[in-house]
């Protein structure tokens, strides 16, 4: 495969310190095979941090300076983790969820920031983004590793404390207030695309002109091209099978995002419940397969791909028509007869289900024509 190639998977204000980065060991990163192209040879490292793997791909004219670009970007989505996770008790969005519900809470002028973009999202979404959907979540028992059927009354309290309407931002003041007990602020849905965007604008300031910020494999961010290419060549998988492309794309200096009801889910009585909820309803999405997005930030792409997975192609459009450069494709349905809609897909007409579909590209065409015949052979 071309290493300028990669397959994904489903699902502001940065600030970083320069210092010490001469220090860093260049034994520490890892030369990916015999790419060259004049004196730039590409370089590659991963790290485990926000409950996923990031990968970084960029070119440099050797180890030395790879690595010293590496430990930046790493440091970065570190730092980022310590602030944003609601994993980590230290955190800044832990002591937010653990002390909000009592009394304002002055925060950090970059978290606030991330909240009132979030919180954006959700107005413009009507609710179908929603950074506090937390308890719904481990109603379901996905924070449990294991779904399950809510019963009723747990169901009912935890709908009480979902909603971004009871998250109150005050700027001048700098403070976050939750206007009913049991609200928790989750930013899964948005942090790992803030991550990225952070890096990218680190490592444009170091200099880095070609580079590919992967975190978990559902969102991307493409800085310029491989040396003689075009562009960063990204395969979207089928949904279940991330060995089959539903759709190529080029990308440059821009973001993609995925979400997929394949990464988490349980059965109940022949049905199938995934870990995307509708804030909405308090259910989990039923009919939906897969959501990408491609828009020019990838906090924006992160967030759409989720609001895009619960509002689907007719709502999703308006929505994206307010986003400058921005595209959507989804898939529908399930396994057995999936149908797919877009929306500025780069590409030409797909020619599927041509009442939903924009613009597609012909790989998504064929691929997708491919994966409804083989389907329907399996059933």
């Amino acid at each position: 495969m071309d290493r300028s190639e990669l397959q994904i998977k489903p699902k502001g204000n940065c600030r970083w310190n320069l210092v010490g980065l001469g220090l860093v060991l260049a034994a520490a990163v890892g030369l990916v095979g015999p790419c060259r192209a004049d004196s730039w040879q590409l370089f590659a490292q991963s790290r485990q941090a926000m409950g996923t793997a990031f990968t970084i791909y960029l070119y440099a004219s050797d180890a030395g300076q790879a690595a010293a670009y590496f430990e930046a970007a790493f440091e970065e989505i570190e730092r980022l983790d310590e602030a944003l996770s609601n994993y980590r008790a230290s955190s800044e969005l832990s002591r937010i969820n653990g002390l909000a519900a009592r009394e304002p809470v002055v925060t950090d002028p970059e978290v606030l920031q991330l909240l009132e973009r979030a919180l954006d999202y959700s107005r413009r979404s009507d609710g179908a983004f929603d950074i506090t959907v937390g308890p719904l979540m481990r109603a379901w028992g996905f924070f449990r590793g294991q779904g399950r059927y809510p019963a009723a009354d747990e169901l009912a309290r935890a709908r009480a404390s979902v909603g971004w309407r009871h998250v109150a931002l005050d700027a001048k003041a700098r403070t976050v207030r939750f206007l009913v007990p049991g609200v928790e602020l989750d930013l899964g849905a948005i942090g790992k695309g803030y991550a990225v965007d952070c890096v990218v604008a680190l490592l444009r300031e170091m200099g880095v002109k070609s580079a590919l910020v992967d975190a978990g494999s559902s969102t991307i961010y493409a800085i310029g091209a491989p040396p003689g290419k075009p562009g960063w060549n990204v395969r979207v998988p089928q949904p279940g099978n991330r060995l089959q492309a539903i759709s190529a794309v080029v990308l440059r200096d821009t973001s993609l995002s995925t979400s997929g009801s394949y990464e988490k889910f349980f059965r109940l009585n022949g049905r199938a419940y995934c870990h995307i909820m509708d804030p909405r309803t308090g259910q989990p999405v039923q009919a939906m397969l897969q959501t990408t997005v491609i828009a020019p930030q990838a906090t924006d792409s992160d967030a759409l791909s989720t609001a895009m997975f619960v509002m689907g192609p007719t709502a999703g459009r308006r929505l994206l028509k307010s986003v400058p450069g921005s595209g959507a494709f989804w898939v529908l349905g399930d396994p057995q007869s999936p149908r797919t809609a877009g929306w500025q897909w780069p590409g030409h007409d797909c020619g599927i289900e041509r009442a939903d579909c924009g613009r597609d590209t012909p790989a998504a065409s064929q691929a997708a024509s491919r994966w409804r015949k083989g389907t329907r052979n399996q059933r």
